[in-house]
């Protein structure tokens, strides 16, 4: 872990200092033809540079700990009537060593968390970023999320224990069921290509969730079909960590009403209602309908790679259903 953080400090520094390089080299070859052109290079370079450090100084004291609380609504016919009105707290890619060695930041997440009061908590992959073992600095902290009706999680593709030094497949077996351990001891449900049955004042419906299933180089172990198996004559909320799933298997092989996603951590920087992410994911951050279905992707709570988040807010959406004629 420590080498990991000197490469990403590393990166820093260089984002930091090549746009300034540029621009001072261009302002030297430049500086025997124009003297008003070259200094005007020099002020150029050094005012990226400006830039970029101070946005990278916001995400990291703040943005990365500006929590968003996410309002919104989804309708559908077949939503039974006593789950009118009914809340499930999504949360998604919290991703441990974010938090290492700040265990207040992970305290104010869960009380932020409980303090909603959901019906039904459930959490959309990565929790960790390269092995399990980093789950032990805040086990008990997150084991402290709690909702009536339960939480239920899936795995994401670093849950699955690929990106650590190039790992052996024994290796990446007993990560993920060292995982698995670790999360059924805090009280969390993982639904692994399964589903389970969600009662609520005299009726059901059905939360089934996938393992991680992304297009390439991310694995695609979800069995879709198996995991919804008995479910059909019943509302469905799929858990499926890479949300183009959706599009390449959920759409055309299901009629689940509605998908939630993460994954895309719009990554960890949004601008109004852009983000550098919808270059690689059409679906990145918020609700995306077909017709009356629809996805809702949750740009996460932690961070991979640079440890900020600029605009991107670390995100808990709260997801009412509502019965639709």
């Amino acid at each position: 872990m420590a080498l990991i953080k000197i490469l990403l400090y590393l990166l820093l520094l260089v984002l930091i200092l090549v746009p300034s390089g540029l621009f001072l080299l261009m302002a030297k070859v430049t500086k025997r033809f124009s003297n008003g052109l070259s200094n005007y290079l020099k002020i150029v370079g050094l005012s990226i540079s400006g830039i970029i450090v101070i946005a990278l100084m916001y995400g990291y004291f703040i943005g990365r700990t500006d929590w968003q609380i996410k309002q919104v609504s989804f309708s559908y016919p077949t939503v039974p009537e006593q789950f009118d009105g009914y809340r499930i707290l999504q949360i998604s890619d919290i991703h441990i060593p974010s938090w290492s060695g700040e265990p207040d930041i992970a305290k104010v997440f869960v009380d932020l968390v409980n303090a909603q009061h959901p019906d039904l908590i459930v959490f959309t992959g990565d929790l960790v970023t390269f092995r399990a073992e980093e789950l032990d600095e805040l086990k008990d902290t997150l084991s402290q999320i709690t909702a009536p009706d339960g939480v239920f999680s899936i795995l994401g593709n670093h849950d699955e224990g690929p990106y650590y030094i190039d790992p052996s497949p024994d290796e990446i077996r007993a990560n993920r069921k060292a995982l698995l351990e670790k999360e059924a001891s805090m009280g969390w449900t993982l639904l692994n290509n399964a589903h389970t049955i969600i009662h609520h004042q005299g009726d059901s419906i059905a939360l089934i969730g996938v393992e991680n299933d992304g297009e390439p180089p991310f694995g695609q172990h979800a069995k879709l079909l198996q995991a919804t198996q008995g479910t059909d004559h019943l509302f469905q909320v799929l858990l499926s960590h890479n949300p183009t799933h959706w599009r390449r298997e959920v759409l055309p092989k299901t009629h689940i009403p509605l998908m939630l996603a993460g994954h895309t951590h719009a990554f960890q920087m949004q601008i109004g209602s852009w983000s550098p992410a919808k270059y690689k994911y059409p679906e990145w951050g918020g609700f995306y309908y077909e017709g009356k279905r629809a996805l809702y992707v949750n740009i996460g709570a932690g961070e991979v790679g640079l440890p900020c988040r600029i605009g991107a807010r670390p995100e808990i959406t709260i997801i009412t259903l509502h019965k639709s004629n």
